[in-house]
């Protein structure tokens, strides 16, 4: 074949549209899984890999195994359930282990893809029923498939590669379209690394690499490939944070404060209560940063109630005696008037002022704003609204925002820029593993309080059956005669066609109408406005409302001391972080809390390994390492402003060693080299620019 395209046609970074047999629609559809151009399409890497061979070992596999293997099929039925719609069932075996594959609701043309003797390649999460072994809706694929073209390059390939999909693209269409890359763009694809970097782990170079990736006969290739495209991500990652703490260092550029000792000692002598070892060790490692030339950026984590904010008043009030304001910016209104009414219930008898700023239109806020820009204002507490174009300061030194993760990474930059390089500190009741750290971090200084007050007890949290429901109303009726009140968490706003779960309104008008009837209960759902949500969570706060049954929308660090039970309705159905949040809202008092996860039937094996975690520890950071392991970087924090790094290749828990030593790599070379001077970074140099430029800008204030 000759190809005619010109050299200007062949930029891999055009759109997938100009490829081969894709055109308008289907660029459409590719866009959706993100494959935008034509090397987005060549890093598009296979989930798995079909091999053409018999190769089941069904014998040694268990229930909740995830297995992917090539068999024949020995049987197919098709009858009707009790409620008279279809099943398919299509056997398999290894002639040791008999397996079914069910379907409950499959398209017609599948009763004639099926038949006995037909070799069919299977994906999926086994399984048991009755003693059987099952695949419930399993991925498939037809490797007989007789509508092949004989030419097709695929035909006689033993391995295929699998690649995750969307409707409208088939394996078959999507492998023709890998192949349709490579053959006609495979001579325009670039080195990223350096020749020495390549030499020094071995690595192939880029082109054959990434072939490698698709055409690979062999998987033992495929792995060693992959973790060369991995340090690839993971160098120019690391290189962005080692850059970042080397023009920290060179600059010193923050704010000389002195401990003057006046009114930090005062607040120290005032407390009612005693530092924690942690609160303590986190002091001095905060204001060493602070008394040096240097520009703080600290990040505290903390369990909820380990009180970082009392931490972080100390350091206002070191700013405050220093001549200089202070902020702390929360998420939410109610999270800022609650650090109001600490700090100013702590601040008692002080010749501090402190202010509340939020957003909307209120009496006295204009004067508020004048106080800020006029230095009247020393402690500054405020939600987003401090971001405001009006909102000036008139001598900041010290930002700290609140819960950080809820604020982008834009956001969090503009408020540091909003006056001559304040102390920065970021609190975080989400305990971050020491990958995740390294990733979406790097550039950080970390503080962790890693205890509670002597007052606190630690949750008792306990695993209970949905059908033992009642015997966990029995123990809330306790807690509530005796004054107590209660959350009660579902999944679900409302009752959904799609997913059979326990839904918030249902389970509202089933608390208020036949178990509690006598108690003030409330609904709290994410569909609600903002200040109808404040307005339920203040009156539960006040003790109004004995019986809180939410959604999560529960918000992050609300303290509700009262609140002596959480109930978590389908717990199968979270993640262990958010477990842990959802437990964190109750325990805040003296007295004993209790946390009730209810499972609900089926359990997979990773729900039941979260659940036990769950039940066994309350120590945030196994949960933390845990959370990262079951469910990944993706789902750990659940906000995409979060600033957690896309990576296409990478997967930061599976492959913390190479993280590792891209991270030594890079640091080495930015200590030699901060501004890829050097001819042999004349590489690294043109491709850090293009992609880390813009992020840079975010962070290089």
């Amino acid at each position: 074949m000759i190809d005619k395209q010109t050299n200007q046609e062949k930029d891999l970074h055009s759109s997938i549209k100009f490829l081969k047999g894709v055109g308008e629609n289907r660029a459409r559809l590719l866009g959706k899984l993100g494959i935008v151009s034509i090397l987005d399409l060549m890093e598009f890497f296979p989930k798995a890999y079909i091999s053409r061979k018999l190769n089941p070992a069904l014998f040694e596999l268990k229930p909740g195994d995830i297995l992917a293997f090539t068999a024949q099929i020995s049987w197919v039925d098709i009858r009707n359930s009790a409620k008279g719609k279809p099943i398919l069932n299509v056997g398999v075996n290894d002639s040791k282990v008999g397996l079914i594959c069910s379907w409950f609701s499959f398209p017609a043309v599948y009763e004639k893809l099926f038949t006995p003797g037909r070799l069919i390649w299977l994906s999926g999460m086994l399984t048991e029923y009755n003693g059987q072994l099952q695949l419930i809706h399993p991925e498939f694929e037809l490797l007989d498939d007789e509508s092949e073209v004989e030419d097709d390059f695929w035909k006689m390939r033993e391995v295929l590669p699998v690649y995750p999909l969307t409707e409208g693209i088939t394996q078959k269409l999507m492998r023709r379209l890998v192949y349709n890359a490579f053959s006609l763009y495979s001579a325009f694809i670039e080195e990223k690394l350096p020749d020495t970097l390549l030499h020094k782990y071995s690595f192939l170079d880029r082109k054959t690499a990434l072939q490698k990736m698709h055409f690979a006969l062999n998987t033992k290739e495929v792995e060693k490939n992959r973790r060369r495209f991995v340090y690839e991500e993971f160098f120019y990652s690391q290189l962005l944070w080692a850059r970042h703490k080397a023009f920290h260092s060179k600059v010193n550029h923050g704010i000389d404060f002195i401990n003057k000792k006046q009114l930090t000692s005062a607040l120290y002598k005032k407390l009612p209560f005693q530092l924690t070892a942690g609160q303590k060790k986190a002091l001095r490692e905060l204001f060493a940063d602070m008394c040096s030339a240097k520009q703080m950026s600290r990040l505290i984590q903390g369990d909820v109630g380990c009180g970082k904010t009392v931490v972080a008043l100390f350091c206002m009030l070191l700013v405050v005696e220093n001549g200089y304001q202070a902020v702390i910016m929360a998420p939410t209104e109610i999270l800022a008037e609650q650090h109001f009414e600490t700090i100013t219930k702590l601040l008692d008898g002080f010749d501090t002022t402190v202010v509340l700023l939020k957003g909307g239109v209120y009496k006295g806020k204009n004067q508020i704003k004048d106080d800020i820009a006029n230095c009247n204002a020393q402690i500054v507490i405020g939600t987003h609204a401090l971001l405001q174009k009006d909102i000036s300061f008139g001598k900041l030194g010290f930002v700290c925002i609140d819960e950080q993760h809820r604020f982008g990474v834009e956001q969090r930059a503009r408020l540091a820029r909003m006056a001559l390089h304040p102390d920065l500190l970021y609190l975080s009741a989400t305990p971050i593993p020491r990958s995740l750290a390294m990733t979406v971090y790097g550039d950080l200084d970390f503080s962790i309080i890693g205890d509670l007050p002597p007052t606190r007890k630690p949750v008792l949290t306990f695993i209970r059956s949905s059908t033992k429901i009642e015997l966990v109303y029995s123990e809330v009726r306790k807690e509530l005669l005796a004054g107590k009140q209660v959350y009660i968490v579902c999944p679900l706003v409302e009752e959904s066609d799609k997913i059979a779960l326990l839904d918030a309104t249902n389970l509202f008008n089933f608390i208020t109408k036949k178990v509690f009837p006598e108690y003030t209960t409330a609904l709290l759902h994410g569909r609600m406005t903002s200040k109808e949500k404040d307005q339920i969570m203040h009156s539960f706060k006040a003790g109004e409302i004995k019986i809180l049954v939410s959604t999560t929308v529960i918000e992050v660090g609300v303290d509700v001391p009262n609140a002596s039970i959480m109930i978590v309705e389908h717990a199968e159905r979270f993640g262990l972080a958010q477990l842990h949040q959802l437990r964190g809202r109750v325990g805040r008092g003296s007295a004993q809390s209790f946390c009730y996860l209810i499972e609900h039937q089926p359990l997979n094996k990773v729900a039941r390994e979260r659940l036990s975690t769950m039940a066994r520890t309350t120590d945030g950071f196994v949960i933390a390492e845990k959370d990262l392991v079951l469910r990944g970087p993706g789902e750990f924090f659940g906000f995409e402003q979060s600033g957690m790094p896309q990576f296409r290749f990478a997967n930061i828990v599976r492959d913390q060693d190479i993280l590792l030593l891209a991270r030594t790599d890079a640091c080495k070379l930015i200590a030699e080299d901060s501004s890829f001077e050097l001819p042999e970074n004349k590489l690294i140099k043109k491709l850090y620019n293009q992609q880390y430029a813009n992020k840079e800008e975010l962070i290089l204030y």
